[in-house]
Order: C-alpha cells, then structure tokens, then sequence
C-alpha cells in the first residue's frame, strides 16, 4: 500500500491496445490520475469511467492525464473504450501487481479508488474506497488544491 508522498512504483502493465506502459512515463511529463475500477462495463464503472470521461479536457488542462487501470483484459477494455468514447487509456494488471501495489487488491477483487500522482511520480490525494459518481470530482478537486 502506498501513502500519501510516496511514489508510483515502477512496474509494467499493457494498455488497451496489449502494448506495454512502463508506469514511469505515465509521470514523466505530466500528473496523472489512475482510477481503478472493480470490472469493465459493468454499471458503476461505466460511472464512474463516464464521470473521467465527461470532465476529462479540465484534468488535461491542469497538465494531468487520466487512466483507468482494472485486472480486465486489454480486448475487453478497448471494445469498453469504443462503446464509451472513453478519451484516455485503459490500463491491463490481470495478475493485479500495480493494484496490489497501490493497496486497492482485496482477494480476487480490485476496490473502486483513485490515485492522484503530480509530475514526477509523488502521490498528492488518493480515495479507497469511492464512490462511482463522486470519484471524478474529488480528484479534480484534489489537483485544483495541490496547484493553487
């Protein structure tokens, strides 16, 4: 489990294309915003990931990124990401190495939260659990607090 002040640990994941993300590069340029959600296409994760989704441009104007990381496979992430005009990338942990990093892998499931990285890789503001409609907005918020 990570804390607040720590940094991303550096793993490999794929994204939704099966290409390999190194989780270093997610920070190197700008802040990120990993959420995590339990399931692909299931209701309060289409949410929550509809609620990055419908606000995502504020996140990308701060200089921060969005991703969402679950244990689903890459195929069944993009064809979410086409049914959902999802704008960011998905990211694939079946084996939940980078889930249970962050301290949201809960058996064989992976707890709906969020974590908010600056650039670099340091953990500014994380929630575990989340709700699905609140999610989005408390990691804009967060962002907006560390910035001002």
């Amino acid at each position: 489990m990570i804390d607040i002040g720590d940094t991303l640990p550096s793993l490999t994941v794929k994204n939704e294309k099966g290409e390999d993300v190194e989780t270093p590069t997610l920070v190197a340029e700008k802040g990120a915003v990993l959420f995590l959600v339990p399931k692909a296409d299931t209701p309060g994760c289409t949410q929550q990931a509809c609620g990055f989704r419908d606000i995502w441009q504020e996140f990308t104007t701060l200089d921060y990124d969005v991703y969402c990381l679950s244990a689903d496979s890459p195929t069944a992430q993009s064809k979410w990401q086409t049914k959902k005009q999802l704008p960011y990338q998905l990211l694939s942990d079946p084996k939940r190495v980078l889930i249970g990093a962050l301290g949201a892998a809960e058996g064989s499931r992976t707890k709906r939260s969020h974590f908010v990285f600056e650039k670099g890789g340091k953990l500014i503001d994380k929630k575990m659990p989340v709700k699905p409609v609140d999610s989005p907005r408390l990691a804009l918020e967060a962002i907006k607090r560390a910035k001002a």
